[in-house]
């Protein structure tokens, strides 16, 4: 099944009649994009009358966490790559625990499992072919090479070789895939042909609008995102200054903490544009703050889609982005966006620039964006292509008892 196939549409208050256990190695609650993801499939699902289970390592183990997780932290400080590994097998293991207790209580059901631990613990914890699991593509080509960009483990290294194998072994068992853009499916076939046996859906992320707010502005630019390398905020600062040696003096309100908060700090500082940034650090109603500014702006060297980027849409917000494929099937160039080279700052500040200074056309992306949004990204619109796609991987015998 691909994306072009026709899904059977969900009506609301129906959704599938099949149990639906998600199973996460995330806690509930967070800022993450899985944990965005899940959250507003549940509060979907909890709009019109559904119910699903959330299972995560959590939910099994109760005082056992603590010491167990914790390890992490003393092993990190000794290798990042065996504080990766503790961190995963036993969040893994507990997963697969929890699992094992709930999917003992259910027959037919789909798991819907976030990442290839997940979709592991699933396979391993699951009663039979009846409970199907379908995996979702969150990483970018691995997640072997997501740890690899943030620095946490080397690539080709030993635990980057283990993490892949996992993920070859796991992903060709899986009854479905789902792909939050076709560039992630894409990527992941280009080392994994085997996944392409594998039938699958490319169905974006979701979030639903929130109000618009109705405030005084708060600055001209904003973007959101963990302050770590490959988010790249660096670049931001340098094109706030380019605008600058151009005689224009834009501000930006950056959400989101993270290593780098400090050497990001005295860059602006060296930059000369330290009275034009704020660090606003973490806030859980951040998307609430959107339409109070006049443009998005996103530097991430790597991605395989962005719910920031939706979110921004649905407030109205004209994308300022680098010029990155997975970004490219969320808006397109001169509608909603202005893509630019992320090795080019002059360039990205002549499309900043063009895109405040001449207000029409600002508020034409603005409308366009909101558009964009309401169509390809609005979870009314995006939650029932998923639910249809999860309930047609359960068995067709299954279907008929229920």
């Amino acid at each position: 099944m691909t994306s072009s196939d026709p899904l059977p549409a969900v009506e609301p208050g129906q959704g599938p009649t099949t149990p639906l256990v998600i199973a996460t190695l995330h806690r509930p609650e967070g800022v993450t994009g899985v944990q965005t993801h899940v959250s507003e499939l549940l509060a979907h699902l909890e709009r019109h009358g559904r119910a699903a289970t959330l299972v995560t390592p959590f939910s099994w183990g109760g005082p056992l966490t603590v010491p167990v997780f914790g390890l992490r932290l003393v092993l990190s400080r000794v290798s990042s790559a065996a504080g990766v590994m503790w961190h995963r097998h036993w969040h893994e293991a507990f997963l697969r625990q929890a699992l094992r207790r709930q999917l003992g209580r259910l027959d037919d059901c789909v798991i819907y499992a976030q990442g290839p631990a997940a979709a592991r613990a699933a396979l391993r914890a699951r009663r039979g072919p009846q409970q199907v699991v379908v995996m979702a593509i969150h990483f970018r080509v691995s997640q072997a090479d997501e740890y690899v960009e943030s620095g946490q483990i080397a690539r080709d290294g030993r635990a980057f070789r283990r993490l892949r194998q996992v993920e070859r072994e796991v992903i060709p068992q899986l009854d479905g895939v789902v792909a939050v853009t076709r560039w992630a499916r894409d990527a992941l076939l280009a080392w994994l042909p085997e996944a392409d046996t594998v039938p699958y859906a490319v169905i974006s992320n979701f979030v639903h609008r929130q109000p618009a707010a109705v405030a005084a502005p708060l600055a001209d630019l904003v973007t959101i995102g963990r302050l770590e390398p490959v988010k790249n905020h660096g670049f931001l600062l340098e094109v706030l200054a380019e605008a600058n040696r151009r005689g224009r003096r834009h501000t930006l309100d950056v959400y989101g903490e993270g290593d780098s908060r400090v050497s990001l700090e005295q860059q602006a500082k060296t930059l000369g544009v330290e009275q034009q940034v704020r660090f606003r650090g973490f806030r859980s109603d951040v998307r609430t703050l959107l339409p109070r500014y006049r443009a998005y702006i996103h530097a991430a060297y790597s991605e395989s889609s962005s719910l920031a980027i939706m979110e921004s849409m649905a407030a109205g917000l004209p994308i300022l982005a680098g010029d990155l494929a997975p970004l490219r099937e969320l808006c397109d160039d001169g509608v909603e966006a202005r893509f630019f080279p992320l090795a080019d700052p002059a360039r990205a500040a002549v499309a900043m620039i063009e895109t405040l200074d001449r207000e029409p056309m600002r508020a034409e992306m603005s409308r366009a964006a909101r558009d964009r949004f309401d169509r390809d990204f609005e979870a009314e619109v995006l939650a029932p292509e998923l639910l249809s796609f999860l309930e047609s991987r359960v068995p067709s015998i299954s279907r008929s008892r229920s």
